[in-house]
């Protein structure tokens, strides 16, 4: 059944759970708040659990995971950009 060796197993399962993960974070996030919102969090596990699925993708080569994977982490990493880059702007009004 598993014809992969168990480290990189433990990758993909890794990956999967910090992609997972990112629901849970908003979910109690906007459960605490009372209201429907995205943390910055949410983004962090996002490319996290992208990148690290698709490390795994790329090891077993699937074509369909590693193309769906990379674009996930270049939005991922767009949304961290405009994030931070918001932040430093508004650090800087007086």
């Amino acid at each position: 059944m598993f014809d992969q060796p168990w480290g990189w197993l433990a990758l993909g399962f890794a990956g999967q759970a910090l992609f997972s993960a990112r629901f849970l974070v908003q979910w109690v996030y906007s459960e605490r708040r009372k209201r429907s919102l995205v943390p910055v969090a949410f983004w962090y596990f996002s490319l996290a659990g992208g990148a690290t699925l698709f490390t795994y993708a790329i090891h077993i080569g699937d074509p369909v995971f590693i193309l769906g994977q990379s674009l996930g982490v270049l939005i991922y990493t767009r949304n961290l950009y405009f994030i931070h880059k918001e932040r430093r702007q508004l650090a800087q009004v007086p």
